[in-house]
């Protein structure tokens, strides 16, 4: 791989990180990302957890010191989102790699459509509406989604917080990050033990994760829920539209 695609994926991982930390996403610039750098297609799904793993736990991080994240969620969203992605990342192992090439474009389109279609609107908890068991099964389903797949999960994450558990967008989105640290790092196992990583590649992502991740926590923090909401449909339409024109191309 030429330094300067090396340095273009991770300007992309950088830019990634920011939006995935705010509204989710991120998977949505590095899966393509990587697939143009003329990775194989396991390959692309596991140094992108390897990348990616980084900013979830950075953003995570930030919202933690911050007192956004649900603690008692939290006890139970890790552990669950870490053997739903555990799962569907051995399931992703056992698929030839043609039929998984198929699969990732059908799931492309698929993330694209759900990202326009279910925007959260929610700008504050209610309290009523705490639900660790929802959590928890949103928790497995998207961990699962997350190891098989991942692009917008994150986004996926938020809008399950906001409308089965009653968070707030800023709220969510620090819950989102604790589940998808959780995902990362099973998926990231998997992988790696199937030699699916390029290290190579997935380390100076990193790096790019890592700011990035930081700075869109703290974006988030400062922007509240407009922010948020701004940034989900910016993702959403951005994709849309990257699609549409990909088909009439």
């Amino acid at each position: 791989m030429s330094l300067s695609t090396l340095i273009a994926l991770v300007a992309a991982s950088t830019f990634a990180g920011t939006v995935d930390a705010i509204a989710g996403g991120g998977g949505l610039v590095t899966v393509p990302a990587l697939r143009l750098a003329g990775l194989p297609a396991e390959v692309v799904l596991g140094t992108n957890k390897g990348q990616s793993a980084w900013g979830s736990l950075a953003a995570a991080i930030a919202f933690w010191r911050a007192g956004r994240v649900d603690a008692r969620l939290a006890l139970v969203t890790f552990p669950l989102a870490f053997v739903g992605s555990f799962a569907g990342a051995s399931a992703v192992l056992l698929i030839p790699r043609e039929v998984l090439d198929t699969i990732v474009i059908v799931l492309l389109v698929a993330a694209a459509v759900l990202l326009v279609v279910r925007k959260p609107s929610r700008d504050v908890d209610d309290p009523a509406r705490h639900r660790p068991l929802a959590a928890g099964v949103l928790a497995l389903a998207i961990g699962a989604y997350d190891g098989f797949f991942g692009p917008g999960t994150g986004t996926f994450l938020i809008v399950g917080f906001v409308a089965l558990c009653g968070r707030s967008l800023v709220h969510a989105s620090a819950d989102a990050k604790v589940v998808n640290f959780a995902s990362n790092l099973a998926a990231l196992v998997v992988f790696a033990r199937a030699g699916a990583v390029r290290w190579d590649v997935a380390l100076p992502m990193a790096a790019g994760q890592l700011c990035g991740g930081v700075v869109g926590a703290r974006l988030a923090l400062k922007g509240g829920a407009r922010l948020v909401r701004i940034v989900v449909l910016v993702v959403s339409g951005a994709l849309v539209a990257k699609l549409a024109l990909d088909a009439v191309m």
